[in-house]
C-alpha cells in the first residue's frame, strides 16, 4: 500500500450505516477529499429508489463506472480520498478497485481499501426511517431489506469491518488505528476508545 498519498477508503454499507458522517470526519482527520457516491448517481436511479423501487446492476453501472473514474483521477495525481458508497456485491467493489490501474482483477491487492459500517438491522431501519421522516435522503425505508439482500462479502476480499453502533468518533478512531493503515497518513493516531 502506497504511503502518505494515494490512498481510497471507501466506507461503504447499507443506507444507515453512517457512510456520510464516517466520510465527512475521516475527511477532515486526514485531510483527504470526501465524495458521496449518492452524488454520482443518475437523477433517473434517485427517481427509482425514491418510488422505492430497487435499482438493478444495469442501473448501477453507470454510476459504479464514474464513481471509478472518480478513484483514478485521484489515484493518478497521488491524492487520497474518502468514498462514501454502499458497494455492496464483490462485482461492484471489484469495478472500484480497478479505479487503481495497476490493480489485476481477483487479487483484492489494490490502494483501494474497504471499510463495512456493519450495524444490525433494527438499528439501520430505525436510523433510514428517521433520516425519511426529516426528509434528509430519497431511499425509502422500504428498500433497506433489499440493500442488506445485496450485501455479499467474501472473506478473501478483506474488506475491514467496524461495528457501526459505536460513537462516530470511536469508529473513526478505530479505522484511523487499524493495522493495514499502519504508515499511510501523515501521523499516526493513538486515541484509543
Amino acid at each position: 500500500m502506497p504511503s502518505n498519498d494515494g490512498i481510497v477508503i471507501v466506507v461503504m454499507g447499507v443506507s444507515g450505516a453512517g457512510k456520510t458522517t464516517i466520510g465527512r470526519m475521516l475527511e477532515k482527520e486526514l485531510k483527504y477529499k470526501y465524495l458521496d457516491a449518492d452524488d454520482f448517481h443518475l437523477e433517473s436511479n434517485k427517481e427509482k429508489m425514491r418510488m422505492g423501487i430497487p435499482l438493478t446492476d444495469e442501473d448501477r453501472m453507470p454510476w459504479l463506472e464514474s464513481l471509478c473514474c472518480a478513484i483514478k483521477e485521484y489515484l493518478n495525481n497521488k491524492k487520497g480520498l474518502v468514498l462514501g458508497c454502499s458497494a455492496l456485491k464483490k462485482e461492484y467493489r471489484e469495478i472500484l478497485r480497478s479505479g487503481d490501474t495497476s490493480y489485476n482483477w481477483g487479487t483484492y491487492a489494490s490502494a483501494v481499501n474497504f471499510i463495512l459500517l456493519d450495524a444490525p438491522a433494527e438499528v439501520l431501519s430505525v436510523r433510514v426511517n428517521k433520516r425519511a421522516a426529516e426528509g434528509k435522503h430519497y431511499m425509502p425505508a422500504s428498500l433497506l431489506q433489499s440493500q442488506l439482500d445485496l450485501l455479499k462479502i467474501d472473506e478473501p476480499e478483506g474488506v475491514l469491518r467496524v461495528d457501526a453502533t459505536l460513537r462516530p468518533q470511536d469508529i473513526v478512531n478505530t479505522i484511523l488505528n487499524m493495522d493495514q493503515f499502519q504508515g499511510c497518513f501523515n501521523h499516526d493516531f493513538v486515541e484509543s476508545l
